[in-house]
């Protein structure tokens, strides 16, 4: 596989086109290499893997113990309200 070199401001600069790409890239400085940027792709298929399976076994602990979702979400969202109001500081009136 060829590697393509490019200046470290140009590698900042072009970012996103370098870690869409599949070609691993030489990052030089003044004319030297100073490391190599290797994407990696595939690895999505892994991790929405493990996080069905994740969310299969937290549906069947959920079930298990009877526990509505909905009323966890309420009460979620209930106490992050409250945490959020407590941290916010008081409004001066003139």
């Amino acid at each position: 596989m060829e590697t393509t070199k490019v200046g470290i401001r140009e590698f900042r600069a072009g970012m996103a086109e370098f870690i869409a790409s599949s070609t691993p890239v030489a990052v030089t400085r003044h004319g030297q290499t100073i490391g190599y940027f290797i994407p990696t792709h595939g690895q999505a298929e892994a991790d929405i893997a493990s996080l069905k399976k994740a969310s299969k076994t937290l549906d069947r602990l959920l079930a298990a113990k009877s526990i509505d979702v909905d009323a966890v979400v309420a009460e979620f969202k209930s106490t992050r309200k409250r945490a959020s109001t407590a941290k916010k500081p008081a409004a001066l009136t003139p």
